[in-house]
């Protein structure tokens, strides 16, 4: 009688099998694969941990001390014993319900303040600093020098900035002489909100002019080239042209100068002066207090500050950062599509 069993390698090939189907074709393994993933995570991660580490010390470990201090009230007298205590007591979350109650008016007045002055600067700032680029990028005899000359500005140290302002919005200062009649610009009122205004578009306009100007530098010109072809006019090729091709800088521009109006201080400190409420700002209140050895409710307006900045922050980039990178929906919405294809394909083959 004849032995039928069937041995387990030809088995193991039968024509059911994927080994059949794929003749002198073995499995990728996938030990080697994982070793090549976990490798260059490795790799990413030492290559990030130093500019981890400089965050860490510079941006994560101050902010954690400052939270950390503003749980704490000023040293003086305990009310409960009686004793002058040598020590910061802790007091919770009293420093951040005084701000809201006993010292709402002046928080509330320096909240105000620094949101004006972060809106009215960088709109103005953004459609002066788009004029500027544009002439910077024009071809003409001595646009070197004219470069030089607007970008001045935004070299000037601010401390310096504020003084000449400050020389120039004197009583007898060139301001109101080239009025024709007195405005006291550095007193506490609404003419100080307009000398910071002026003070900080002629410093920081330049900034994003520079960076407008990187952006232009990389458009084409053939592009407006094919325009003026067609019949475009000026004002067609920027609205069509130039301002959507530059959006990702100039996006870029307005984000980082509204991280830096938010945190207004030293300006306004050295024009106007300390305790005006008509220009004070948080970083202006949260110092007033430092300075005062009161370090708790100083450390309580420094993390609502930054609360506040790390939230238009994080709108900014969620409703903006989209248009930064228009074209990587595109390619991820394209890969479905291509592999979708090659398998239609292969089925093709197949079949």
């Amino acid at each position: 009688m004849a032995d039928t069993t069937i041995p387990r390698n030809h088995a193991a090939a039968g024509p059911g099998t994927a080994a059949a189907r794929r003749p002198g074709r073995s499995p990728a393994p996938g030990r080697p694969r994982s070793r090549a993933t976990a490798g260059s995570g490795r790799l990413a991660a030492l290559l990030v941990s130093p500019t981890l580490l400089v965050l860490t010390i510079v941006v994560l470990y101050p902010t954690l001390m400052a939270l950390d201090e503003s749980l704490y009230g000023p040293k003086g007298l305990d009310p409960k014993t009686g004793f002058i205590s040598s020590t910061e007591p802790f007091v919770g979350l009293k420093n951040y319900t005084d701000i809201f109650t006993q010292a709402g008016d002046r928080f509330w007045n320096a909240f105000w303040n620094t949101t004006f002055f972060t809106v009215v600067t960088v709109s103005l700032e953004t459609v002066i600093g788009v004029a500027m680029a544009l002439i910077m990028h024009k071809a003409f005899r001595g646009r070197g020098l004219v470069r030089a000359s607007i970008l001045v500005p935004w070299a000037i140290p601010t401390a310096i900035s504020g003084l000449l302002w400050k020389w120039i919005f004197n009583a007898d200062g060139i301001a109101n002489v080239l009025l024709g009649h007195q405005v006291l610009w550095t007193a506490d009122g609404f003419s100080a909100k307009i000398a910071v205004v002026i003070a900080d578009v002629w410093k920081t306009a330049p900034f994003i002019g520079l960076l407008v100007l990187a952006g232009l530098q990389l458009v084409p010109k053939e592009v407006y080239e094919a325009a003026r072809l067609d019949g475009a006019s000026a004002r067609q090729q920027f609205w069509r042209i130039t301002l959507p091709l530059v959006k990702p800088a100039l996006l870029v521009a307005v984000l980082f100068r509204c991280l830096d109006a938010l945190r207004m201080f030293d300006l306004p400190y050295i024009l106007i002066g300390a305790q005006k409420g008509s220009v004070e700002t948080l970083s202006m209140l949260a110092q007033n207090e430092a300075s005062n050895v009161r370090f708790g409710p100083a450390s309580a307006y420094a993390v609502l500050l930054f609360l506040y900045v790390f939230l238009i922050a994080l709108a900014f980039v969620r409703l903006l950062g989209a248009d930064l990178v228009p074209d990587v929906g595109g390619a991820r919405k394209s890969r479905p599509r291509r592999a979708g294809a090659a398998r239609r394909r292969v089925q093709e083959v197949t079949a």
